[in-house]
């Protein structure tokens, strides 16, 4: 059954009520004016974002900070992003000027002195006046710290408020702001800048200046598999969901185990006491944010929408209408 759209063409009546035309075209959408090109043909300076990537894409986090750089940068400074990892989006409305893309470099293996020789190159060749990073646990909080502690200069980390003249962090338990001059290396806490901007950039490929072969003191041993039911929700990439549609629960378990994924439950089904308080996902339950979350036999209801807002592809089964 095809929806109608309830803002297509509509008729007033002698009564005064709107009547909706049917068979009409529908009524054009006010055209949003194009976002301004902010991107600097011969920039004098450049501001150098590092972060890492999270399957492809960059997280909210990592584009809050190339939004941060982004804002601070006049009409003659570059925004360089420097991505560790894949990247399959198009960053032009994070405001990110230039791109170094690093796949090999990717977050899940752990080589601290490759990725901190690699910045510094870059430093070297494009000698930035500013370095922002996301301080965040994925590597770019540990990265940055490294750079710190390396390049000895001024730096101000999990930094809360930020502008042309000053950073912010937390202090004294929370109780007290920290004020300083923006430093030359700012780590940024997540929700500090807002990432919508209200231009867009070229973000344009660049060389990266080639890995330089490093005898590492570290072994990276990969990652380890565990068993998907053993994993918490709110940290699985793949999860399947009962909902009040579901009569079968060993069905779905053994859909679960098919697809190694973890299992969940909407407030129906853990009230009933057909799966533990734990699996429950919504505003009462948990927040989960899986890259891929099937939903069997779920209405949708606002409230467990809330726990799913954050997974990046939602699959629903259900033959309830």
């Amino acid at each position: 059954m095809t929806r109608i759209n309830p803002h297509r063409p509509e008729q007033i009546s002698p009564t005064g009520l709107k009547r909706v035309v049917l068979n009409t075209p529908l009524r054009p959408q006010e055209a949003h004016p194009p976002k301004p090109l902010r991107s600097p043909t011969n920039p004098n300076a450049r501001l150098l974002v590092v972060a890492h990537s999270d399957r492809g894409a960059l997280d909210d986090h990592a584009r809050q900070t190339l939004a941060a750089a982004a804002i601070l940068a006049d009409a003659d400074t570059s925004v360089v992003a420097l991505i560790f990892g894949d990247l399959h989006e198009d960053l032009s409305d994070t405001g990110a000027d230039e791109l170094m893309i690093l796949p090999e470099l990717d977050f899940q293996i752990f080589q601290p002195d490759v990725e901190l020789g690699l910045v510094k190159a870059v430093i070297a060749d494009l000698n930035p006046t500013r370095i922002f990073m996301p301080d965040n646990l994925i590597g770019d909080g540990d990265l940055g710290r490294r750079l710190i502690a390396n390049q000895q200069t001024s730096a101000a980390t999990h930094v809360v408020e930020i502008d042309a003249r000053h950073v912010a962090s937390i202090h004294a338990g929370g109780s007290r702001l920290a004020l300083c001059d923006i430093p030359e290396i700012v780590l940024l806490a997540p929700n500090a800048v807002e990432p919508e901007l209200p231009f867009t950039a070229a973000a344009k490929s660049i060389t990266s200046p080639p890995l330089k072969p490093i005898t590492s003191p570290y072994q990276n041993l990969g990652l380890q598999t565990t068993v998907a039911t053993d994993i918490a929700l709110e940290e699985a990439d793949f999860i399947v969901s009962a909902g009040n549609g579901v009569k079968n629960l060993a069905t779905l378990e053994t859909l679960a185990h098919a697809l190694n994924a973890s299992i969940g439950a909407s407030r129906v089904v853990v009230d009933d006491g057909r799966l533990p308080r734990e699996k429950q996902i919504g505003a009462t339950g948990k927040t989960v944010n899986a890259s891929v979350y099937v939903a069997v036999g779920i209405s949708g209801a606002v409230q467990h929408l809330q726990g799913i807002k954050d997974c990046r592809k939602v699959i629903a089964i259900n033959r309830d209408s």
